[in-house]
């Protein structure tokens, strides 16, 4: 029998001594490596789906939102008092170079009804280019035309929800459907789009002419949001610049004289980073606990190993009578924390990727479980048996054998 083999048999025959003592002093390792890797492993999910659900907002989408204007010293947001009209959309279709495609937005909720079939869905307005911009592609039938947004048909396209919902496994192409009691047309279905960063099932929806549903669901005259995509990444900036100095000047705005915006621009690569900065302060959080219990792991262990080089005086003073040197005594107290840990670091795994299916199946939220996450816990817990066992192993290894064959 090798001298390694040896010293991991008396570790292993050391821990099954106290086989409680040995779980509850690797609590603290097994909580912190679960941690790690949970962290790990949902956040590197919510990453993914994050750029995916931007992703399928549109190719180099830009939104203008009306709002942000300071009066009295109150900032107002989003939505109150728009300052956006149809003439703004037609001067940024005409005027901004760098745009490709342009729709007014607005956006209601209503009941839809087919039949004895009823649903509350969101009712969105578009014009031609809403498909385009929102890269967003009709499964079944066509989407309305130019020519019906111009005259107000009483057309709309339906997402995938509401379809299911409604029709069933019947056809809603050329069926009609009414909403607020106005009847509607479906001229289209739109393919299954999936959830959005907020958790919303973007296919519950109703798209139909903006002209439509701002007269005849609404009844207003303000444009709720206007969608804008440029056809390359590299001119998004351009085209934000461009739209923010054509607004500013059909606005009246002057920025030198400290006026504020009555708009704001939004882009694909704002709300990333905005997803991306949450990511992070929820990993901070997270990689905060796990610190806290792997230390917590680590002082517990060199405290059960201080207990057990006191308990195991007389034999640590038998082994250094018999020839054992100190530096055999070192080895065998710090490979027993080590294990200790690695056991601890081996079930922390377990549970961390126990945790991240649990939150995968009831919570919906994605996870994305790597080798690198299960290697950098092993690696910490393997790192707190060697920092925090040492010390009881060298007070273990300077113990007089005279002194230590005399203890009681």
């Amino acid at each position: 029998m090798t001298k390694t083999t040896s010293i991991l048999k008396v570790a292993f025959r050391a821990m099954g001594r106290n086989k409680m003592r040995s779980l509850l002093t690797a609590l603290g390792i097994i909580i912190g490596v679960a941690c790690v890797v949970a962290t790990i492993g949902i956040g590197e999910g919510a990453r993914v789906q994050a750029e995916s659900q931007l992703q399928s907002l549109g190719t180099n989408f830009l939104m203008i939102f009306p709002g942000t204007t300071t009066s009295s010293g109150a900032r107002s947001g989003w939505g109150s008092n728009s300052k956006l009209s149809e003439q703004d959309v037609d001067a940024i279709r005409q005027e901004v170079s760098s745009v490709s495609y342009v729709s007014a937005s607005i956006r209601s909720v209503a009941q839809v009804v087919y039949g004895n079939q009823n649903w509350s869905t969101s009712i969105q307005g578009g014009e031609v280019d809403w498909p385009a911009i929102r890269s967003w592609n009709v499964a079944e039938g066509q989407f309305f035309t130019d020519a019906d947004n111009r005259a107000a048909a009483k057309v709309c396209v339906l997402g995938r929800t509401v379809a299911t919902t409604l029709f069933g496994d019947e056809d809603p192409v050329g069926k009609m459907i009414r909403i607020k009691n106005i009847p509607f047309r479906v001229v289209g279905v739109l393919e299954a789009k999936g959830g959005s960063m907020m958790g919303q099932d973007q296919d519950d929806t109703v798209i139909a002419p903006y002209q439509t549903v701002r007269k005849k669901i609404m009844g207003t005259t303000s444009v709720g949001m206007i969608m804008t995509a440029v056809s390359t990444p590299d001119l998004v900036l351009q085209a934000q610049e461009e739209i923010s100095a054509l607004l500013r000047q059909r606005h009246k705005i002057n920025k030198a004289a400290g006026q504020e915006d009555d708009f704001m621009i939004r882009s694909q690569t704002e709300m990333l980073a905005q997803a991306e900065q949450q990511s992070r302060t929820m990993a901070v959080l997270l990689w905060s606990i796990a610190g806290v219990s792997l230390l917590v792991g680590g002082i517990g262990i060199m405290n059960i190993m201080l207990v057990s080089v006191t308990e195991r005086t007389r034999e640590i003073g038998v082994r250094m009578a018999i020839g054992a040197k100190g530096a055999d005594i070192r080895a065998q107290f710090l490979v027993e924390a080590v294990v200790l840990a690695v056991a601890g670091g081996i079930l922390g795994i377990g549970l961390g990727v126990g945790i991240q299916q649990a939150v995968a199946k009831f919570a919906g939220w994605p996870v994305l479980v790597s080798t690198s996450s299960v290697s950098l816990a092993f690696l910490f817990s393997a790192l707190i048996g060697v920092t925090f066992g040492f010390y009881p192993a060298l007070k273990a290894s300077r113990l007089d054998p005279i002194e230590a064959l005399r203890y009681e």
